[in-house]
């Protein structure tokens, strides 16, 4: 009998298992990331491979197909090792958002019937275009797409995202402990070119499960329900998720800085336990609450 666990990364698939995935869960894991320095004791892939991580992890306990992660962002950390394929300029994107469009289209064309985008890359810009792509793929396909920051589904867990510091740390110390050497960080905080506590003496692989079980399971559950949602459940998730992001811009244009739109991520705690139990009513009148 066979023991391997079954692939759920579409690059390692043969074609017949492909059809069984697809058959089986028709929703595409799509991980986004960057290349760059995330502190000296962490992997400069940082962004790219947790969020690849939770994906595969949440393919195998609910369905879908991984995709492989895209190592390029918008914006980061002026560092050594750091690639910045995109300035964050305002809210607009030249590339990652009709790079995004594309890839949509292509896997409706292919026939999945559901899509999530998770960016392990923080750039303030990046976040708005992931879910702003999102959205715009959601009404040109007919089927429910979500583009959304990893720690925006486990704010109420805590985690309100960093750069390198106790959050990041303690998740690849759970995801890719290999990939992390805490001795490389001597001294006192700050340390160079990361932010977030004290990733030395604060972080710990067992903190770094507590957040990514919560993920996943909320991944799983997504990946699971998305492709048999009906039309009026595809609409309510639309309005929602047009609703968030037209919140974030408002108040990243009023302000003339796009991290104005991620002021207080606490404020957002609910969104997502609610998107994961499908209450998108709820998640429109939080953010009308804010307005």
């Amino acid at each position: 009998m066979d023991q391997r666990p079954r692939k759920v990364q579409w690059e390692r698939m043969l074609p017949h298992e492909m059809e069984e995935a697809m058959a089986a869960c028709p929703t595409a894991l799509v991980p986004l990331g960057t290349l760059e320095w995330h502190g000296l004791q962490n992997c400069l892939g940082v962004d790219a491979l947790k969020a690849h991580e939770l994906c595969r992890q949440a393919a195998l306990a609910g369905g879908g197909v991984v995709l492989p992660p895209l190592y390029g962002g918008m914006g980061g950390v002026p560092e050594p090792f750091t690639v910045c394929i995109e300035d964050e300029e305002g809210t607009v994107s030249r590339i990652l958002g009709n790079w995004l469009m594309a890839l949509c289209m292509e896997l409706g064309r292919v026939g999945f019937k559901a899509a999530i985008i998770v960016t392990g890359h923080y750039g303030a810009t990046q976040q708005l275009i992931v879910r702003e792509a999102a959205t715009r793929a959601t009404q040109r396909l007919a089927i429910p797409v979500l583009g959304t920051p990893e720690y925006f589904l486990a704010i109420d867990a805590g985690y309100t995202g960093d750069h390198g510091g106790v959050f990041e740390t303690s998740l690849m110390m759970h995801l890719h402990p290999e990939l992390v050497d805490l001795a490389r960080l001597t001294g006192d905080p700050p340390y160079q070119g990361i932010g977030g506590g004290d990733a030395k003496r604060e972080s710990s692989a067992e903190y770094g499960k507590e957040l990514s079980d919560v993920m996943v399971a909320r991944l799983a559950t997504l990946a699971t329900h998305m492709p048999s949602w009906d039309e009026a459940t595809r609409t309510a998730f639309l309005r929602a998720e047009q609703a968030l992001l037209n919140y974030q811009m408002e108040a990243a244009g009023k302000a003339r800085n796009t991290w104005a739109a991620w002021a207080d991520v606490n404020r957002f705690a609910p969104y997502g336990r609610l998107l994961a139990e499908q209450r998108f009513a709820e998640i429109e009148a939080l953010v009308e609450g804010l307005s």
